[in-house]
Formats: structure tokens, C-alpha cells, sequence
């Protein structure tokens, strides 16, 4: 309801204050349902169930409950109010005390006193105490003594945890080369059994329907199961296809759905593509008509041309706007779908006449200017090409062309007061000259008195003596002077004469400065040039558009104005290329002949900011398409002003209707009314065209003067009016129609008496200020803005559609609803060659409101997986008209999806026959092929954190073929992801090293980060919630302040950082910092400084990693080595304890493990606290989300190759100098305190290179020859299993930034970085140096030969790609003491699990003895 609107929420609460009650779960859920439905459209009430099945606002409601919390809530209270702190859910006092902070999220109550105290209502809407505080706070609202504020709070929340939905499950087959299965046997089945039942129906196999059959059968239940196991089996078969039958797979799979009908097109899609592996073989049969693959081709040819798809593209358009698959969640989608739909009007003509976005305003703003360069004629710049071809030559990203053009202007009115800083700016582009190539003008804003001259006023004399220079030498000497007066003035100070003075007599010695600066100076021009329009100084323009006032910052300047450049390159590039610009042309006239330029500035038209009425309820032969309502008083000369200046513009143009709306200041009579009596008296009596000519007269101040005066308002007549007629309705008594015009101000257009304002097409323009001008221009300019944006084409549409009764209303109706929607990327005109045989169609319902839907897909592509099912949602929320166009690609020679699929969304919320909630939505892969290894992966949105809680299978390694019942899993979302950008505001770039810490008031640091080079990016772990970004206390805290920020739930000037995190959404801030000054020449990555900030390490335990940890004394971190692993399914985990039983039997000095959390599963994270327990060691489990903007790996394996490398600078807290990787399946027979201690000399980092003993193996040596023995240039290629990272000097020389920079640009070519952990630092191997660790540090078979292994000091099960050995087989084999660290933790397992038995019993023995046990029970498992 709040996103509806404010008051449609609280009319909600109104009206829902109690209805608490014996309601089953269904019967609440439709009772709630219904009472919105009261407030909403029937469009409206769908997308609210689809939100509540999303789950969309648990978030919100945890939030609300996160904030409560932190209040401290009084006990024994269900409902409590905080007034500034203090709380009582009792007797409320009402005081006024210092006043809290309130969050953009927060519900305020309609009428609010702002002064008053603030009074939070925390309470859970609909119960008994929740009406009676609301019902004494409100009353006290209406009596405008408070603010009130209400917050969602749950005295007793449940435990309970809820499914969520709108994410992706993939099962992706595995490669079985190399078998990496655990041979461990599964233990129980865990909450299998409990999540998916037996009898779950998929009622129809190859034609029977099992689900009857069962049910008619019941006594041959067994042999029906057989028999359909027998189809599945033979229906998924998952034989591998030849590449001749792969070529037309995509062809053959769209045809097959075309071939379907229309209303089960979605569904057939649907199934073939996410169960494509195993359809894959029955598809090839399918045969391709000539028609369908001759349309898809002609569609390809327009998708190229008009919208950038290739063959095998995916896109998805809903009312023209462009939905990005891969950036847009369901969240977000849902909230786009929500800003669509409108009250009740949009159509298919209407919906595509409206650009989302206003377009770039230029303004003819060029002719007075003083220049100081000009590009196309200074000698400065005469060794750059000139052809505007050269806007097409390639550079790299970001590199800024230099052609001997004007392509960019900048124009700086210069106010005394405001000018060193702005100027410092315009002197850096000067001075640099070569890669702005920017044209940059003057404009002197001064006094234009004339008694006053340049030896009395600083303005006046640095315009005439910068003329002066001008007129002399030249611009650029000009220019260079007034930075001299300028760096004369002290910091802090103003311009003074005497700095001109100063300047001028160094630079002109022989001449006279009174003849120069004096009274009867000639060197007076442009001082006295008008800027009407472009509002209060200082102003840049660049190339003629206004920079909004908060980019006019120094330091922001810069970066926005090369922004623009290189965004209007891009457009001057289209131009070139299109040949709609020549060298020869003058590029400033190419700017002014844009269509989107006007001739006038005017903030208050040009504004984004805007506020609609809403004309959807309100009811002459020619369309107009522009229609102005003048509001005032016209009885007062302002008003009449306003009035006589709209006439003029209206009799200038063919477009425009005009209607009066008198607002009168004082009191009505007739005398104060004679104008405003006689504009209405004319609009009801006489045809058009006399009364615009009679009001032309009376807006005219002699007109109202003699009326005044007491002339007959006859005297005024017009030829051709009824002049009796007129009398009559003007001499009435009755001042009605005034009444309501006053009415009508107040009530809707919130203006107070007397105030003016333009209405064009419902926008509302003002209230205009008393002096505020605005005349014919600006209506001008209104007009220019509406045919450009809006009207001109709704006028055509609608007349194209045969709408004629009263159609200028229908145009101003149409273009006030749509452009008061909310603006976001601009609608996308998209058209195809036809859609006969090569798309999806389904119609709307007709007379109904639908929205129009577009997607181009490839049936055999994740994309198709993903969009199948939110088309098959979407088609049941709203009213749809829908195309689904093929885009197919052809002569596929693998197979084009390797994974089965599902995508976890619901319209609305599901219930049990026993009218409960369902457990939720959930991902079910039934009837799946028995013979290939998969892998589950999650596709979850962006800002989620999942790990998996519940399972005992092993997900990287599933074998259904030794399944017993069904293999099931249960994730988490853990924690929202609050990601950001950090940049120094001195240096512009980012601060390296520098750490936030995330908490609350109560408790400040919950968890922390550290800021990387790449982007400046930063990314905490939080959950819903009000949080409070801070410095982290140490270095990162003496060294810098928080200088601004933006996207936050706080002031930009505000010390104290809050964001709010209350949906599902991602979430991206920008902060900049700034150093202290007495910080200046302090880096925080310094070989001096160490960080012993013991604060990071103990919250990292909470925060940064995710908990697990001993609770030990901390050691000094030069007595513990750090040692980081990584792991994936049951095989690897197993060879990880081993591997970590193996260090702790050789290594003497402490240890601390490092795992990455993302991939360990459930039985890992529960044994690892024992065998911590039982060894003495340390660990963290450190996790980190795979940032949005770093090109993204699909396959899990290389995922995890990526996080041992592209992330140790920020895994790890400062603290920690070296650490240590170790591959999970190394046995490690030597004590590691000798690896830390090795002298890297100087490198960042050192790896173990390869074997080269074991001669059979050359052939395999890939580095000896190609690309690689060219590359490392006799260096030696390193393994990965094993190297030790100085984390000091890894982030000093920024390794881990270069490293994502090669990576970034590396992995888009899907061919390169075949083992992305081990090629990618033997790629930047010149960039970012190695050390070559000796030999024995790592022997693998594989590689080494077997007179060197008496040496080894551990032991990698490489992959042979000889053998292909198994590794459980090879581990065996190869390493003697292997067997016996197995046996080792499978006894320690053993007891474990024993023990937990053993508690468990004990347990269920005290729950049946005890009466109360249960609930002590249930409090102590929690």
C-alpha cells in the first residue's frame, strides 16, 4: 500500500485497525486480500499477491523489527511508542525532546506537525494494543501537537523461517574424466523424507496418467511404479548426440514450440529448454519448415540493424522498455512492473507516444561569448587532424580524440565571488591542452552601473582589463592574466583592484591603467549581458546545458565534464557515421539544429522535478496537442501580465489551447473582481475567437485603469460580440464560478490566494514567485518541450486510431498520466520483418488494459531456462498482448545447455488441502536421468548471500544411480549484500586499504571490509535493517574523514552514514573520503605502519567470515601461520581434513586454517569446530560475493579457481602479513614455518614451478611450446597447488587490482585462461614478479619423478592426463601415511556422531519426563 501511496496505507490501517480473530491461514490471507482490494485495481491486487508469494516485503517487516530492537523495547509490551527515546506503552506524555532521526521508509501520518515531538508507534498492525495507541496518537496528530510515525513490530516473532522464491537451480552435468566422487557412504537421509513426499504426482508419462491409474489400481501400485520408472528412463535418455545431429538443435527445438498451441507454447518451452539435456535427443527428429527458418532470418536482419541482437540473443521488452536479464532480479522486475501500470489508461497507441526521458536541452547561448581558445583556428592546436572521420579511428576506453574541432564548449559565467575555484578548473583544461581539446568561454557578470568604473569596483576592472588584453595581444593572454590576478589573491579573500592593478603594470609597463580601467575606459563591452533564465550564479553550461548546482563542486566538476565529453562523443560518432555531419560543417550550428534544442532556459520548465495533476476523471474539430491553464489573480497586474503574455503566445501558434483559473487575493466584490468577471463572462457568451481578441483587451493595465476608473466595460467590445449578452452574464451577482475557481486552488493546486502558476497539459509550473518573470518565451519553450517529448505524437496516434470527440482533451488526459510516471530508460521502437510462423503470440483480453510484452530468445539458451517461466508468471498476473520471437542460432557443433534447470517463481501464495501455507515454493527436479554426475549450483540475485544448511548428500558429486529416495537440499539466505565505491576526494582515486566497519549504535562494528584499487569497491555482509557505515578505528580512521556520500538513508553533509537495508534489491552507495590535513603524506599501506587492530580480527569471526571460530586467546601473528584452502563437495572436504592433519602433525607453530565458506557444505561446517576442539588449531571461514561488475564465471569449478587468486588483497584483514595456500588434496610432510619464512625477495608472491623429471610426461607439458614458451621467455610455468603470499607487499604494488584488470580482460575470451588459478599469475608473470620456491616444496607424480620424492616436502594428487587415475585410488597409492590420517578422522567423525546421539537421546528421555522440557527444550536447541 505505502508504494501505492501514503494515504492509501494509512487508509488500510484505518480501516484494518483490529481484525484480529480465529482465522485459519488461507481464510486471514483472503481476508486481508479483500480488504485491499477495497483500495486497489484488480491489476493492483495481483501484483500485491505476486509480491507477498515473493516474500518482497519480509525484508521491510525485518527491518522495522531490526530498528525496534535496537530501541530497547520495554518488557511486557506488545505494542510500544518511543517519543525521542523514551518508550512506555502505557500512559503517553507528549514533550518535546531533541528529535530522532527518521528513515525514507518510515510512514508519517497525514498532517503531521513537523515541529512537534516525534512519536514512533511500534506495533503489529491489526491487534487489539496496536489500535488503542494508535487511535491516542493520531487524535493528537489531528490536534497538531505531533509528528506520528509508525513502525511494523512483532513483540514474539516466530522462529519459523519462510521459502523464498525468484531464483534459479541448476544441475549441471559434470565432466567425468577425472572421477572425484567420495566413496563414503551417505548417513541418513535428513529432512529428505520431511521436504518432498513420495507421491509428489507428475500425472502423465508418454501418455498414461499415473496419477489415475494409482489411484483406479491401487493393488499393482509396485508394478505401476516400475513401469513408469521404465518410460522415464527411456524418455530422458541421455546418449551423446553426433556433431551433425547438434547443428540444428536451436531450429528444431523452436519449431517444436511454434508447433504447439498458442496457450501451451510457454509451457512446451518451458520443458524443453530446462529439461533440454534430456529432449535433446528426441528434438533431432523434429523437422523445420522453410517458412519458419526463412522469417526468423528476415527478423535476425532487423534485430542486428535496429537493436544490436545477434543469432542466439536474448531480450525481453515490456511497454517498450528494454528489461536486462542478466542485471534485473524478479525484485527489481517487480517494481518495474509496478511503476507501469497506470490508474486506468494506457494503451497500445498511447504507451509508445510518451519518451521516458526529457530530452538533453541546449540553448542558443553562443553569439555574445568571449572565447578564450578556439580550436579549428589556434596555432596551438594546429598539429591535430581536422576530419571528423577521426572520431572513428579505435582508441583505448576513455582515451579523449584530438581533432582540430569545437565539438565541446564550456561556458562559465563568472561571478567575482565564485570565481578562483571554478576558474582553477577551467586553467587545469587550459593548461593541459592536449586531451580535452575544450572550448572554454567567459561570461562577465558585474555591476552594469554606469557611474561606477574599474578604479572603484574589482568586477569592473577585471572586465575591462581582460577586454583590453583581448583587443591587444589575444584570449589566451587575456585568460592567463586573470588567473594571475586570481593566484594574487590570498586564501580566503576576494579580488581587489589593486590585484589587477598589480597584473596589469607588471604586463604593461608604458601604459596608462585609469585609461584602461577609468571612466572613460572604451574596454566596457559584454559587461552588461543578460542571463535571464539560467538562475542564481555561478553556471556552467557545456555545450549549452546547465550543470545542475551539485556538480559545480571543484572536484566533481571535472569528473562530470569529462564525462560528458566522452558521452557526447559517442553521439557526434553516430552522427559521423550516419553522414549527418561533414568536416565541413560549423559543429556549433550542427548543435543548434539538434531537435532537442530550445531557445530559452527556464528552470522551472526545464526542471525534472515535477508535480501532475491527475486529469484521468475529467471530460472543437482541431486536435491541439499543447493546452495551458493561467492561473491568478487578473484583477491584480501579475496576474494580468501572465494572462496577456499566454494570449500573445497563443495567437503565435497552432498548437495551443489556452483556459483562465481565477485565484483571487482579497475578498470577492465586484470591484475587486471586474477583470475576472469579465475573461469568464466573454469564455461563456461569445464565440472563440472574440473572446481571446476581448481578453486580449482587458489583460491590458489601461484597460483595467479605466475600468477602475468607472468606464462601461461596453466601451471595450470587440467587433462581432453580443455585447447585450455579455452584460448580462457579467452584471450577475453571482460570484459561484469564483468561488469554485478559489476552491479549486486551494484544494487541488495547494496555492495560496493571489499566487500564480501555469498548468500545461496537468504539470503544474509553479506557484511562480511575485517578480518572478514569465512570458511569451517561456511559453514558448513549454510548447517546444511538450510537442518534443509527448504531444505531437500522441495527437498523431490518436487520430490515427479514429478518436475525434473532444480529442484535444484526450490528448492533454493521455500525456498528463503517462508523463507523471515515473522516468526511467528511454522506450525502445522495436518492429519485425513478420511474426507468422517464427513467434509466440497471445492476445490480450479485449476493452482491458494490458501491457504490451516482447522477447527474443533462443529456445536452447539459459536465457530461454530463466525467461520461459517468468513469461508463464507474467501472463498470469496481467493482461498481456505477447510475442515470442525465435531467434535461433544455426551449425551448432556442441550442445548448446549442459544443465537442467529450474526457476523458482509463483504468482501468488499456496495452500494445503488443511487450508495452512505450503511450505513454499521449492526447486523439484522429477524423473531425472539416472546415469550422468551432476553438480547443483544456486542462480540467486546479486545482493544475496546463501550457503547450504541441510543436507547430507554430497551436491558437488550427485550419482541418482546410488540413491536410494530422492536427494534433497535446503540453502539460507544468509546475509544482503551492501555494496559500494570509495574514492579520495584529493587524488580522485580510490583509497587502497582503507576499511569500513558496519554496525549499530549499540554495537558499532558487526562487521568490516577493506576498499580495493578496482573501482574503489567495497562489500559488507548485513541483514535488514538501519546500519551505520563508519572509518574503522586505527589507521583508516587517524588518516581520513568522511568528506560526502551518496545513495545512503542519511543527509550527503551528514557525519553519521545510516543505510537501510529493507528489501531484496541490490544496494550500491558511493562514499568519498578525504585526508586529515596534517595526513597529507601518510599512506595506510606503508612498510612502517602495521596494523594491530585487534578489534578487525575478533569481528571478523562475526562478520567478514561468518562465525566458527575457537574462542582462544589471540597469538601474536608471528606465531601462527595462516593457511588458506579451498574446498568443493564430499571428496575434496575429506582430503582437506586430511590435508589439515598432515600440517598439524608437522608443523610445530601454531595454526590458523582459512577456508572459503561459499562451497563447504553443511557436514563440513559441523565437524570442523571438533576437530578444532581436538587438534588445537584456529580457523575462520572468510567469504566474499563474486563482484557484480568482474565478468562472471557459470562453470563452479573455475568459480573457485577464481576466488583462490582474484581476491587474497581483500579476503584477509590487514593483519594478517603472510598466508599460505595449500592445495585441499596435498599432504604436507614438513614443518610450514620454513615456507613462511622464505625470502620472497621482493615479489608479492612464490610458487612451486612444475616438474620437468618425469620425461613421459613432455608431451603434456603445454608451456613448452605456443603461446606460453613465447610468453614466459625462459621462465619457468607454475603450479598452483601451493604458494605463500606476502599480503604487505601483494597489496602495496596493488597485485590483486592487476591481477582482476588481466582477468577482466582475459576471460571474456571463452578459449583463454583454461586454468584460470594457475595461468592468470603466469600471465602477469612480468607485471606482477614470482619467486620460484625450490623444487621439494611440491612433488606430484604426474610431473616428478620418483628418485625425487624422497625429498618432497608435500605431496600434490595432480590429475594425470595419461591415466586418468582416480584420486581416492591415487591418494592410496602414492602417499604411505594417507590411509592412516583417513582412519584417524573417520574414528574422530565416529565419535562425534555417537555423541550427538548420545545428547539426542538424552534429550528426548528429559522432554518425556518433563512437562515443561518441551519448551526448555526448544528454547536451548534455538
Amino acid at each position: 500500500m505505502a508504494e501505492e501511496s501514503q494515504d492509501k496505507f494509512w487508509d488500510f490501517v484505518e480501516a484494518n485497525q483490529n481484525i484480529e480473530g480465529e482465522h485459519d491461514d488461507q481464510a486471514y490471507y483472503d481476508l486481508i486480500v479483500k480488504k485491499a482490494s477495497a483500495l486497489l485495481s484488480s491489476v493492483q491486487v495481483n501484483m500485491l499477491k505476486f509480491a507477498l508469494s515473493l516474500r518482497a516485503y519480509s525484508a521491510t517487516v525485518n527491518s522495522f523489527q531490526q530498528i525496534a530492537s535496537n530501541e530497547s523495547p520495554p518488557s511486557g509490551c506488545s505494542a510500544f511508542v518511543s517519543i525521542q527515546g523514551v518508550k512506555t506503552c502505557d500512559d503517553v506524555i507528549f514533550e518535546a525532546l531533541p528529535k530522532p532521526y527518521l528513515f525514507k521508509g518510515d510512514h508519517k501520518y497525514p498532517g503531521s506537525n513537523p515541529d512537534g515531538p516525534v512519536v514512533i508507534l511500534y506495533a503489529e498492525f491489526g491487534k487489539p494494543d496496536f489500535q488503542r495507541l494508535h487511535q491516542v496518537v493520531s487524535s493528537k496528530v489531528r490536534e497538531g501537537l505531533v509528528t506520528y510515525v509508525l513502525r511494523h513490530y512483532v513483540a514474539n516473532p516466530s522462529g519459523k523461517k519462510v521459502y523464498l522464491s525468484g531464483y534459479g537451480v541448476e544441475l549441471a552435468i559434470k565432466n567425468q574424466e577425472y572421477k572425484a566422487k567420495d566413496d563414503t557412504q551417505v548417513q541418513g537421509t535428513g529432512l529428505n523424507a520431511t521436504v518432498i513426499g513420495e507421491n509428489d504426482p507428475v500425472d502423465e508419462v508418454q501418455g498414461f496418467l499415473f496419477g489415475k491409474l494409482k489411484t483406479l489400481y491401487p493393488d499393482i501400485k509396485e508394478q505401476l511404479k516400475e513401469l513408469r520408472k521404465h518410460l522415464v528412463e527411456s524418455t530422458n535418455e541421455m546418449a551423446p548426440l553426433k556433431v551433425w545431429q547438434m547443428q540444428d538443435l536451436s531450429f528444431q527445438t523452436a519449431a517444436r514450440i511454434l508447433a504447439a498451441p498458442a496457450v501451451e507454447a510457454l509451457s512446451v518451452m518451458r520443458d524443453l529448454s530446462q529439461n533440454f539435456p534430456t529432449k535433446a535427443r528426441s528434438i533431432t527428429k523434429t523437422v523445420v519448415s522453410s517458412e519458419i527458418r526463412k522469417e526468423i532470418g528476415e527478423n535476425q536482419k532487423v534485430c542486428v540493424r535496429t537493436l544490436g541482437l545477434q543469432p542466439g540473443d536474448s531480450a525481453l521488452f515490456i511497454n517498450g522498455l528494454h528489461i536486462d536479464l542478466d542485471t534485473q532480479d524478479i525484485f527489481s522486475l517487480r517494481f518495474r512492473l509496478t511503476a507501469f501500470k497506470s490508474k486506468s489508461l494506457i494503451c497500445s497507441w498511447a504507451q509508445a507516444a510518451i519518451s521516458s526521458s526529457i530530452p538533453s536541452l541546449n540553448t542558443l547561448f553562443f553569439s555574445f561569448l568571449k572565447w578564450i581558445n578556439n580550436l579549428e583556428t589556434d596555432h596551438r592546436y594546429s598539429s591535430w587532424p581536422y576530419n571528423v572521420q577521426e572520431l572513428l579511428r579505435p582508441t583505448f576506453p576513455g582515451v579523449i580524440r584530438q581533432i582540430r574541432k569545437n565539438f565541446h564548449n564550456l561556458v562559465r559565467p563568472r561571478l567575482i565571488n565564485h570565481a578562483a575555484e571554478l576558474l582553477g578548473v577551467a586553467e587545469m583544461f587550459y593548461a593541459n591542452n592536449i586531451p580535452l581539446r575544450l572550448v572554454i568561454g567567459l561570461v562577465f557578470v558585474v555591476s552594469d552601473e554606469d557611474d561606477i568604473d574599474g578604479m572603484q569596483d574589482a568586477g569592473v576592472a577585471l572586465v575591462r582589463a581582460y577586454n583590453y588584453i583581448s583587443d591587444e595581444v589575444d584570449s589566451q593572454s587575456a585568460f592567463e592574466a586573470v588567473i594571475s590576478m586570481f593566484n594574487q589573491v590570498p586564501i580566503g579573500g576576494q579580488l581587489s583592484v589593486g590585484d589587477v592593478v598589480k597584473v596589469l603594470e607588471k604586463r604593461f609597463p608604458y601604459v596608462e591603467v585609469s585609461s584602461v580601467l577609468g571612466a572613460d575606459s572604451t574596454y566596457d563591452s559584454n559587461r552588461k549581458v543578460s542571463l535571464t533564465g539560467v538562475g542564481p550564479l555561478p553556471v556552467v553550461m557545456y555545450n549549452g546545458i546547465p550543470y545542475p548546482r551539485e556538480q559545480l563542486d571543484p572536484d566533481e566538476l571535472e569528473t562530470v565534464t569529462m564525462q560528458k565529453i566522452l558521452e557526447t562523443t559517442t553521439l557526434y560518432q553516430r552522427a559521423v557515421y550516419l553522414g549527418e555531419l561533414a568536416t565541413d560543417q560549423d559543429v556549433v550550428d550542427f548543435i543548434m539544429n539538434q531537435p532537442n534544442v530550445v531557445p530559452r532556459i527556464n528552470p522551472r520548465v526545464l526542471s525534472t522535478s515535477r508535480t501532475y495533476l491527475d486529469l484521468s476523471d475529467s471530460n472543437d474539430g482541431y486536435v491541439r496537442p499543447v493546452t495551458f491553464w493561467v492561473v491568478g489573480d487578473f484583477d491584480k497586474p501579475s496576474g494580468r501580465q501572465l494572462l496577456y503574455d499566454a494570449i500573445r503566445h497563443m495567437k503565435t501558434s497552432n498548437n495551443v489551447r489556452l483556459g483562465m483559473i481565477s485565484n483571487p487575493s482579497d475578498a470577492l466584490s465586484a470591484e475587486t473582481s471586474r477583470v475576472a468577471r469579465a475573461v469568464w463572462a466573454a469564455m461563456q457568451t461569445q464565440s472563440a475567437n472574440n473572446a481571446k481578441n476581448f481578453i486580449t483587451k482587458m489583460a491590458k493595465e489601461e484597460t483595467a485603469t479605466a475600468l477602475q476608473k468607472g468606464v462601461d466595460i461596453g466601451e471595450f467590445a470587440v467587433g462581432g460580440m453580443d455585447v447585450s449578452l455579455f452584460k448580462s452574464a457579467y452584471d450577475s451577482p453571482k460570484f459561484d464560478f469564483l468561488l469554485s475557481h478559489a476552491a479549486y486552488c486551494r484544494d487541488v493546486l495547494k496555492l495560496k490566494k493571489g499566487q500564480r502558476a501555469v498548468i500545461s497539459n496537468g504539470r503544474i509550473i509553479g506557484p511562480l514567485e511575485e517578480e518572478e518573470v514569465f512570458n511569451q518565451d517561456d511559453f514558448l519553450l513549454l510548447e517546444s518541450i511538450i510537442l518534443k517529448t509527448s504531444g505531437e505524437r500522441i495527437k498523431i496516434l490518436q487520430v490515427n486510431a479514429g478518436f475525434s470527440l473532444r480529442a484535444s482533451d484526450l490528448v492533454m488526459k493521455v500525456d498528463a498520466l503517462l508523463s507523471s510516471q515515473p522516468k526511467g530508460d528511454a522506450r525502445v521502437e522495436y518492429d519485425f520483418a513478420d511474426d507468422r510462423y517464427s513467434a509466440v503470440k497471445i492476445r490480450p483480453k479485449e476493452g482491458d488494459v494490458y501491457f504490451d510484452v516482447v522477447a527474443v530468445v533462443d529456445p536452447v539458451t539459459r536465457d530461454a531456462q530463466k525467461l520461459s517461466p517468468l513469461l508463464l508468471v507474467l501472463k498470469q498476473l496481467v493482461n498481456v498482448n505477447l510475442r515470442v520471437f525465435m531467434n535461433c542460432q544455426s551449425k551448432l557443433s556442441d550442445m548448446p545447455l549442459k544443465s537442467i534447470y529450474r526457476y523458482v517463481l509463483e504468482p501468488e501464495v499456496t495452500f494445503r488441502s488443511d487450508s495452512s501455507f505450503s511450505p513454499g515454493p521449492m526447486a523439484k527436479f522429477l524423473d531425472m536421468p539416472q546415469s550422468p554426475l551432476f553438480t547443483l549450483n544456486l542462480n540467486t540475485p546479486e545482493s544475496w548471500m546463501v550457503e547450504s544448511v541441510h543436507t547430507r548428500y554430497d551436491l558437488d558429486n550427485i550419482y541418482l544411480e546410488e540413491v536410494e529416495n530422492i536427494v534433497a537440499a535446503e540453502y539460507e539466505l544468509e546475509h544482503l549484500l551492501l555494496e559500494g565505491h570509495c574514492f579520495d576526494v584529493s587524488s580522485g582515486q580510490p583509497p587502497r586499504g582503507l576499511q569500513f566497519t558496519l554496525g549499530t549504535a549499540s554495537e558499532p562494528v558487526i562487521v568490516d571490509t577493506i576498499v580495493m584499487a578496482n573501482l574503489g569497491y567495497f562489500q559488507l555482509k548485513a541483514n535488514p535493517g538501519a546500519w551505520m557505515l563508519k572509518l574503522r578505528k586505527g589507521r583508516s580512521d587517524e588518516i581520513y574523514k568522511i568528506y560526502s556520500h551518496d545513495g545512503t538513508d542519511s543527509p550527503a553533509d551528514s557525519d553519521d552514514i545510516i543505510v537501510v537495508l529493507n528489501n531484496f534489491k541490490s544496494r550500491i552507495i558511493k562514499v568519498k573520503v578525504q585526508k586529515k590535513p596534517d595526513k597529507f603524506s601518510e599512506e595506510l599501506l606503508s612498510d612502517a605502519t602495521e596494523e594491530n587492530d585487534t578489534g578487525f580480527w575478533k569481528s571478523l569471526t562475526r562478520g567478514l567470515t561468518g562465525g566458527g571460530k575457537m574462542e582462544e586467546p589471540k597469538l601474536e601473528k608471528d606465531d601462527v601461520i595462516n593457511i588458506f584452502s579451498v574446498a568443493s563437495g564430499h571428496l575434496y572436504e575429506r582430503f582437506l581434513r586430511i590435508m589439515m592433519l598432515s600440517v598439524l602433525k608437522n608443523t610445530k607453530t601454531p595454526v590458523k586454517f582459512w577456508f572459503l565458506k561459499n562451497y563447504l557444505s553443511p557436514t563440513f561446517k559441523e565437524f570442523i569446530p571438533h576437530m578444532a576442539k581436538q587438534y588445537g588449531f584456529q580457523y575462520e571461514l572468510v567469504q566474499y560475493k563474486w563482484p557484480r561488475w568482474l565478468h562472471q564465471q557459470t562453470e563452479k569449478q573455475r568459480i573457485i579457481w577464481g576466488y583462490k587468486i582474484l581476491f587474497l588483497d581483500v579476503l584477509f584483514p590487514l593483519a594478517v602479513d603472510k598466508i599460505l595456500f595449500v592445495d585441499a588434496d596435498q599432504i604436507v610432510r614438513t614443518d610450514l614455518k620454513e615456507l613462511r619464512d622464505f625470502d620472497l625477495e621482493g615479489a608479492p608472491y612464490g610458487y612451486t614451478p612444475f616438474c620437468e623429471s618425469r620425461r613421459e610426461m613432455d608431451g603434456y607439458r603445454f608451456w613448452k611450446s605456443g603461446y606460453w614458451a613465447s610468453h614466459l621467455a625462459g621462465r619457468r610455468y607454475h603450479i598452483s597447488a601451493l604458494y605463500v603470499v606476502d599480503l604487505k607487499k601483494f597489496r602495496k604494488i596493488a597485485a590483486g587490482d592487476r591481477l582482476r584488470g588481466q582477468y577482466q580482460g582475459l576471460s571474456q575470451d571463452p578459449n583463454s585462461l583454461s586454468n584460470l588459478d594457475q595461468d592468470l599469475p603466469n600471465n602477469m608473470i612480468h607485471q606482477v614478479p614470482i619467486k620460484s620456491l625450490p623444487q621439494e616444496w611440491l612433488w606430484c607424480e604426474t610431473w616428478c619423478d620418483d628418485s625425487t620424492k624422497r625429498s618432497a616436502k608435500t605431496i600434490d594428487l595432480c590429475n594425470n592426463p595419461m591415466t586418468k587415475e582416480p584420486k581416492l585410488q591415487a591418494a592410496v597409492r602414492i602417499v604411505a601415511e594417507w590411509t592412516d590420517y583417513d582412519q584417524e578422522i573417520k574414528r574422530l567423525q565416529t565419535r562425534v556422531q555417537e555423541g550427538a546421539k548420545h545428547r539426542a537421546n538424552l534429550l528426548h528421555e528429559e522432554t518425556l519426563l518433563s512437562p515443561e522440557g518441551l519448551t526448555t527444550t526448544d528454547r536451548r536447541l534455538k
